[in-house]
């Protein structure tokens, strides 16, 4: 048996509903003069909340479960402090700085983050893309004279220019995040769609696999910055192949035969593995052994990092006097560092139930690397690896982490960057996928990740973030206006609907506004087959129409064209238009669907209406 419901309300017009129900202008809490006036009071209890708030470890520490939680945080902070140094110190030759420096990196920020973060599985620490761009601003600024001699004094002050530059970019960059925390801009990280990440970082691991071949081969080759520097950088490797240093390319290619094999084990057999295979530390271990027992390095010159001091930096100054120079590329490190950690801590949050705080990350990153830069790291941000890892080896809290030591030779170190980079590179498997689901954003993954492989890092990322705001908005302008029936539905969709004779209800789902004023106009144009010249002749015909009625006043006139009669209350005559003058006698326009209505938008209405002098409006509440 079928119930039927009927509502039964009264018709209003805006003025009447306004009145009935309230004009809506109330201040909302959510504006600014509310958020200051609930922060003016000052009590033990709001001190205590904030205090909690800006320091989250203050929060999670008192109720750490200790006998549920330590286990998995012990093991996963060992697995990750293991990978920490062979990946420090290989993003270290990214970074155009000595591997030490990525040690350090490794440690500091970690240390900040774990007290002032709010991502419970986020590992931070050297990013091979962030790497990769402060490399870029560290060569222009202090590019490798053409005789250097490692042993001499001068490469002491030329590895502390290079480290100054670097730690001048991680200050600033934190002075940036601790002013967008203040002003309250985290949701800037939404203008980097997934698209756009992903194409960006598989990328950018095209950038730095290109950067280290002249590692892997043993060339002694000075780095390309700019557009077109991954070009430049093949066609300078490709000119100089001749001279690759044979022991090199061999540690090389025996390095990747176990790198390789058994990253792939632990990716496939992730879920019965309780801890990931180190490799990488065993493959460092493993190689400074061979390198000091059989000194590779006087036999066959073949490059190698070196003496790596204990214990940990005195803290130093950045080179501030740089800060003019690296300010641009430092924005766009900072935007894309910031991007890719709340991204990481944001699919790792709903993962496992919890939530994050975009403006608390930017407190927690900007403090991790303001104050690290003082103890000579380089920028730094949430790893993609080292966060994979971290959680599938049963991280609970932000209590698992690590760092270290040690010293194997570039070559090693270049294997271990270039096989880092397999998460990057399999991102192309999306692609069919997201060619099913929207080709636009398809559009956008493979523009940007061309401009980022041509041109550059930041330029690409760049042109990708105009490109994915100029789809929008496209997409905006193009909204197309539908006939409706009286129950709101499109006539195309909905075989058996028929309009009512002599409304035409039109619906579109998009503001209007001054860039898709003028398509809305056509689509209503055409819709209501107001064509310029038929305006024109509805025009012609309605003055003479409204001449005759004027002509009946004095007199009630009957012609073949208009008919006339007498209106009962007013005793004057009356005039109806011609058949083909009154098809659409009403036009009304569902709003309901409309974001906003700009002024543009708003004189686009009146035109209408001057136009087709029958326009009626439904409002739908926005």
């Amino acid at each position: 048996m079928s119930a039927s419901v009927a509502v039964c309300r009264d018709v209003y017009t805006e003025d009447r509903f306004r009145q009935t129900y309230g004009a809506g202008d109330a201040p909302r809490p959510g504006r600014l003069r509310g958020r200051l006036s609930r922060g003016r009071g000052c009590s033990r209890a709001g001190c205590l909340r904030l205090l909690r708030e800006r320091a989250p470890v203050l929060a999670w520490l008192p109720r750490y479960r200790l006998r549920t939680w330590i286990l998995g945080d012990a093991v996963a902070g060992l697995t990750v402090g293991i990978l920490h140094i062979p990946q420090g110190m290989a993003f270290a030759l990214l970074t155009s700085v000595a591997p030490i420096y990525g040690l350090y990196t490794s440690f500091f920020p970690v240390v900040l983050y774990m007290l002032f973060g709010t991502g419970r599985h986020v590992s931070t620490g050297t990013f091979a893309v962030v790497s990769l761009m402060t490399g870029s601003v560290v060569e222009q600024l202090v590019p490798v004279p053409l005789e250097l001699n490692s042993s001499s004094p001068e490469a002491a002050d030329f590895e502390a220019q290079r480290i100054g530059v670097a730690s001048a970019v991680a200050f600033l960059s934190g002075i940036i995040m601790l002013c967008m925390f203040g002003l309250q801009l985290g949701f800037l990280s939404t203008y980097l769609s997934e698209p756009i990440v992903k194409a960006f970082t598989s990328a950018a691991a095209f950038h730095v696999t290109v950067s280290q071949l002249q590692s892997m081969l043993g060339l002694r080759l000075p780095r390309h910055t700019g557009a077109f520097s991954l070009f430049k950088t093949l066609a300078s490797v490709m000119e100089n192949l001749q001279l690759t240093n044979v022991a090199e390319l061999v540690i090389s290619l025996v390095c990747l035969a176990v790198l390789v094999p058994v990253k792939e084990v632990n990716t496939r057999f992730r879920q019965q593995l309780r801890t990931p295979i180190p490799v990488e530390i065993l493959t460092v271990i493993i190689a400074t052994g061979v390198a000091y027992a059989s000194s590779l390095n006087s036999r066959f010159d073949i490059e190698i990092v070196g003496h790596i001091p204990a214990g940990f930096p005195r803290p130093r100054i950045p080179a501030l006097h740089t800060l003019p120079e690296v300010a641009g590329d430092t924005v766009a490190i900072t935007f894309v560092g910031y991007a890719v950690s709340v991204s990481l801590a944001m699919i790792y949050a709903d993962k496992h139930g919890y939530s994050i705080q975009p403006n608390q990350e930017l407190l927690a990153h900007g403090i991790s690397n303001t104050v690290s830069s003082l103890f000579t790291c380089f920028p730094s941000s949430a790893t993609l690896a080292t966060t994979n890892i971290l959680e599938s080896a049963g991280g609970y809290t932000q209590v698992c982490f690590g760092t270290s030591f040690n010293l194997p030779y570039c070559a090693v170190l270049a294997c271990i960057n270039v096989t880092s980079l397999r998460q990057m590179f399999v991102q192309f498997q999306d692609l069919p996928e997201l060619w099913r689901v929207s080709r636009i954003d398809f559009a956008v993954w493979l523009v940007t990740w061309l401009s980022v492989v041509v041109l550059n890092v930041d330029l690409g990322l760049a042109i990708g973030v105009v490109f994915s705001m100029m789809t929008v908005i496209c997409r905006t302008q193009r909204c197309s206006v539908a006939s409706n029936t009286e129950i709101y539905r499109p006539i195309d969709n909905h075989s058996k609907c028929y309009e009512v004779p002599g409304v035409k209800i039109l619906t579109y789902n998009g503001p209007i506004y001054y860039g898709n004023r003028s398509f809305f106009r056509a689509d209503v144009n055409r819709l209501l087959g107001l064509s310029p010249e038929r305006i024109r002749r509805i025009e012609k015909a309605r003055k003479a129409v409204e001449k005759r009625e004027r002509e009946a006043i004095r007199t009630v006139v009957r012609s073949p064209r208009t008919q006339c009669h007498v209106n009962r209350q007013t005793r004057l005559p009356m005039c109806t238009s011609p058949r083909w003058l009154i098809e659409v006698q009403a036009v009304l326009i569902d709003c309901s669907g409309v974001a906003f209505v700009d002024v543009a938008g708003a004189r686009l209405f009146i035109q209408v209406h001057t136009s087709s002098h029958v326009l009626l409006l439904r409002h739908g509440g926005n």
